[in-house]
Parts: C-alpha cells; structure tokens; sequence
C-alpha cells in the first residue's frame, strides 16, 4: 500500500495538561522485528540510521564467525518502515503482519538546537519530556544509545526526561518493544490469545500504538493537578504538584467560554499547593451539555492550560446522581476497534465519531470495554457530556496467582492519575468478568486489593470490583445477562422467583448481591445482526432475528424490561458496532448504520422508572 509521510493523528494528545513547545513525533519511523528477543543483546540500540554499526572484522584463522558480542552491532536490522502511531499489525502502520510479534524495534532521529538545551538563569536545563501514549507491552527506550527508562504495560501513558541523553543537533531515538499475550502474566483485553480472531477476541495490538511526543518545558514547573469541584458552593479545589526549585508564586485563572470566572496568586514554598476558588457563575457539567472552565497555570516560566467540569457524582439507595438529580445511564459498549488501526483511531474526528454515532441512538454514554482508552477520547466525552466508565484490560491475566496483581495495579495506577479530572468518568471498573483461569479460580484478595486502592485514590466516584462476575467488593451491583427472550427476559427481575428477592444471579454459588445495593444491568442484548454474511461466520449472542423489524421488537422489549424497573439505574447495551467476526452491533465495524437510528433513540430516551 502507498503510505502518506504527513504526520498521522497530529493533535496534541493531552488537552488537560497542555503547552505550547511540543512537538508530535508520529509518522514514519525505522522499524525491525525481533522473533529471537535477541536485539538487547546485538545492540540494535546503538545502531543509527547514518552509522548502522561496524562490519565483523576477518579473523587471523579460517573460522567462519560472522557476529559476536565483541563486534555487536554488525549490521543494520531496521528493514521496514512503520506509520507511527499505529501498531505493526494494522493496515495504517504499512506493515500489516498479524501473526504474534513476541518482540520489535522502532527508530527515529530528531534534531534539538543549542537554544533549546540552553542553561536558564539558575543554570539549568530545560526538561525535555518524550511522553508514550501507550506501548503494548513492556518497552525500553533508548536516547543516543544510552537507556532513559523502562516501562510495563500496554494501557497507561509514561514519559521519560531525555535532557540529560540529548545533544545538540541529531539525536537518535530507539524503542524495544516486549508483548507476550499468552503467557497469563499481563491483561491483554480483546487481544485474540490464539492466531485468529475469534468469539468476542479480536486482532492483537503489539508496540506503540498512541501519540509519541516531546515536550519541552522550564525546569521547573506544573507536574500535576487535581480537581475537586463543589457544586453546592460553585467552587473549585486545586491541588497542585511542582517540581524543581520552589517559584515564589503559582497563578491560577479559570474562565468560562472566555469571560472570567476566578484568579488568583498564592506563595509556594514546597511542592505541593492547595488552594480553592469560589467561581463567579455556576455553568453545571451535566449529561449531552459538557460546559468546561478552562485554567491557565502560570508557575514561574512555565504555563499550562487546562480545564475541568462543574460535576458531582453519588449514589443513593438504587439511585445514580449526577449534580444531585437521578440519571438513568443509558450506555452502549464501546470496544475501541477500528478496521485500518486495530487499537489506534485513524483520526482524531474517528474519535468523536463514535460518540456521536452513540448519541444518535439515544445513548448517553458507554462502557470503555476490556480497554483503557486515549486521553483524546475521554476529551471529547468531556466536551459532549458523555457517561463513561474508567475500565482496564484484565482478560488474559491469571488472577489465580497472587503474584499478577504487579502486573495489574501499578498501570492501574498510573491510569487513575492520568484521568482522575475527566469530568465525563462517573464510574471506575478496573476488572470486567473474572473467569477461571485454566480453571483456577480468582484470587478474592486481589480484587478487593485493587477496589481499596481506587477508593483511597479516588474517593469521589463509585468503584465496581469487577463487571458481571465475580463481585467480592464493589459500590455497584452490575450483572451480565444475554438471554434473548424479552418475555423470559422480564422474569429474571422478579424479584419473588430468585433468592437474592430482586433479580436473578447465575453467579450467585460464588457472588452474593446484599438488598439495597444499586444495580446496572451493564451487558445485554448483543443480538447478532448480519444478514448479508454467512451466519456460520458471523458471531453474537443467541439466534438471529429473521427480520429487521424483529430484531427492532427484540430489542425495544429487553430495554422496557430495564426501563421499567425503578430498583435499576442503568443499562449497557452490547454493542454500539460490530468488531470483525462480532456482528451484534447497532453500526456495522465501518460505522455505517444497519438500522434508521431514529427507531433506537426513541426506544432508548424514554424516561426511566427510577428517574421518577
């Protein structure tokens, strides 16, 4: 295929921390595989694209050695080009192989002038920050031969501050790449852990597969904000992460659609600030209105901007609030696949797309499902006032063996703090469906590990331990159920039939549902609808309808079953598009609709029994 060199996906990919000397490092970089996990020790690392590396010198004998490690690097083995951000497996990338790639390199140079690593007053340098989107899965990275860091997991965002490595002119940047799907040691999602797709397990992901980009700021600066809005008092709590030597002051202005709404200087002597602004006027974060403050920061030379949402989120009795009204979450699941990326969206408007098409259905928001999505996409829930829930990968993870909780947590970590001020998140879900593995079972302690941790992290948000099966400890109740007779359906919430008295629980040997707590009935329907593929190839849940309008029927009588019950606060129907041989989507895998959408946002906005 012909591959464009402009830079792919060229927005900046964190508009809640946002400078203005950046520069986007996506498009092509030099590219090898590593089928031996050799490459660490031939030192590709410090091969370059002008020096690939000495020739084996001719021994005095006749023995025929053509490498060792005393003449390591012998040759150049970068011998493709990769489309940087998209993962080797993807059409995007221009390399499309999707066999398993236990291991690959990438390679770029850029140039930094002599001004930009100039000394500032105090005499020091700039920091120079190469952020990683995300690097499936564990990753090395490299700076003129020299190790800057290492990073595991496939989800969360990392950075790494290069200053000290980099030289005045060109410098070579080199990334290694680890991803072992199989190996029950790390989440890998929906990431088929066979050679084919297959089920609801889709085309793997290996290596970069977010926005590579350096940032360039004062040495000393913002490093980190929270914020803790009070819509009872239209304020805004800050609390504010420094770093380098103390700035006397930070200035903090919020304005509202350009008028201004609050400012202010306080003295810094550490680095750590709090700090709490009454708000001129109240504008209300609320569902389908996602009105932002925007928030400068001025900390010495350096300035950031950034913004949040006026929006509190609680539950009471079955009752979700947001600003203290019930709100019905009406949400679809959202897989986070595209044909042409696999895991990367082409574009940034491919992002807002999904939204948008989830809107027009009569969604109000969606499950971030088996994957913890692009700071981008989040932004843009920010901006429509669009429900999601803040999920992680964990199929693939053998959470029998104590030890494996490392390879969850830290990300998990890592991703609280990444998207704690997204006001569009009203719900953490680290885990969803936690099966046997090799038909050992779960280890409770490291779930309830891992709900205490997010609690303490966030203690603004409900927490779900795990989504469906096998709940331990959680502030929501959600179950999984796929029966596709909405007759039969209905008598799974009868409360008089099921010994919980509310709703059916097929997991009930190894979960218990305590009256009273709230329910989300957050995976169901999943009707398969392909009329036009053979239906030996085509995967979803249960038999087909024969026709569109009985498919329509089927659908409208289990969403009046969720609907109707006032001890239900939400739904999740799956899912909003058909992902390769999953064809349960309301759109087809290209986003193209397979129904009139009119029908569905009038079934799915009708008000609900416990918005009453």
């Amino acid at each position: 295929m012909t591959v464009s060199h402009t830079i792919p996906r060229p927005e900046h990919p964190q508009p809640q921390m946002l400078r203005d000397n950046w520069r986007n490092l996506n498009g092509p970089w030099r590219f090898a595989f590593d089928f031996g996990k050799s490459g660490q020790n031939r030192k590709f690392y410090e091969v370059t694209a002008t020096t690939p590396g000495p020739a084996p010198k001719p021994l005095a004998t006749a023995e025929n050695i053509f490498e060792n490690q005393l003449t390591a690097p012998n040759q150049d083995p970068f011998d493709h080009e990769i489309i940087v951000p998209f993962c080797p497996e993807s059409s995007l990338s221009g390399i499309g192989y999707t066999d398993f790639i236990p291991a690959c390199w990438y390679q770029r140079e850029i140039e930094i002038t002599a001004e930009e690593l100039a000394l500032d007053e105090a005499g020091q340098r700039p920091t120079m920050r190469l952020h990683f989107g995300a690097v499936d899965y564990f990753c090395e990275v490299y700076v003129n031969g020299q190790s800057v860091g290492t990073h595991k997991g496939g989800y969360a965002s990392f950075a790494f501050d290069i200053q000290e490595a980099l030289v005045s002119g060109v410098n070579t940047i080199t990334v290694y790449a680890e991803d072992d799907t199989r190996s029950g040691r790390q989440p890998r999602g929906k990431q088929s852990g066979n050679f084919y797709s297959g089920g609801c397990d889709y085309t793997r992901t290996t290596g970069i597969w977010q926005t590579v980009w350096l940032e360039i700021m004062a040495a000393s600066h913002v490093e980190e904000v929270q914020y803790f809005p009070n819509v009872a008092q239209t304020s805004v709590t800050m609390s504010v992460k420094t770093t380098g030597a103390p700035i006397e002051e930070l200035t903090v202005a919020v304005s509202y659609q350009g008028r201004p709404m609050a400012e202010t200087t306080v003295a810094v002597t550490g680095n750590f600030t709090t700090l709490t602004l009454p708000l001129a006027e109240a504008h209300l974060w609320e569902v389908g209105a996602g009105r932002l403050y925007d928030v400068t920061f001025r900390y010495g030379a350096d300035e950031v901007s950034s913004y949040f949402g006026l929006r509190e989120v609680a539950m009471a009795g079955y009752k979700f609030l947001l600003n203290g009204q019930a709100v019905f979450q009406r949400t679809v699941l959202d897989q986070g696949f595209y044909p042409d990326g696999i895991y990367t969206a082409p574009t940034d408007e491919a992002l807002q797309q999904d939204i948008q098409l989830a809107l027009a259905a009569g969604f109000n928001g969606a499950r971030l499902h088996e994957k913890a999505f692009e700071a981008r996409f989040l932004y843009h829930a920010d901006r429509a006032g669009y429900l999601v829930w803040g999920e992680m990968a964990n199929w693939g993870l053998d959470l029998s063996q104590a030890a494996n909780v490392y390879a969850f947590l830290p990300e998990w970590q890592e991703l609280l703090a990444r998207d704690f001020n997204h006001p569009a998140i009203v719900t953490w879900c680290p885990m969803n469906e936690t099966w046997n593995y090799e038909n050992r079972p779960q280890r409770n302690e490291t779930l309830e590990l891992v709900y205490r941790v997010t609690k303490q992290i966030d203690p603004t948000r409900p927490v779900i331990d795990t989504s469906g099966n096998y709940h331990v400890i959680t502030d929501i109740y959600d179950i999984h159920d796929y029966c596709q007779d909405p007759a039969e359906f209905a008598t799974h919430f009868d409360g008089e039939k099921w010994p919980n008295g509310v709703f059916r629980d097929e997991h009930d040997a190894r979960q218990s549902y305590t009256k009273g707590q709230p329910i989300n009935v957050s995976e169901y329907g999943g009707i398969k609808w392909d009329p036009a593929s053979d239906p030996e190839k085509a995967w979803g849940y249960g038999d087909a309808p024969k026709t569109e309008a009985e498919f329509i029927a089927r659908y409208q009588g289990l969403t009046d079953v969720l609907l109707d019950n006032p001890q239900i606060f939400g739904f999740c129907y799956t899912q909003l598009y058909d992902v390769e041989q999953e064809r349960n989507g309301l759109y087809n895998y290209d986003r193209s609709e397979k129904f009139d959408m009119t029908l569905f946002k009038a079934i799915n906005s009708r008000k609900a029994a416990i918005e009453e």
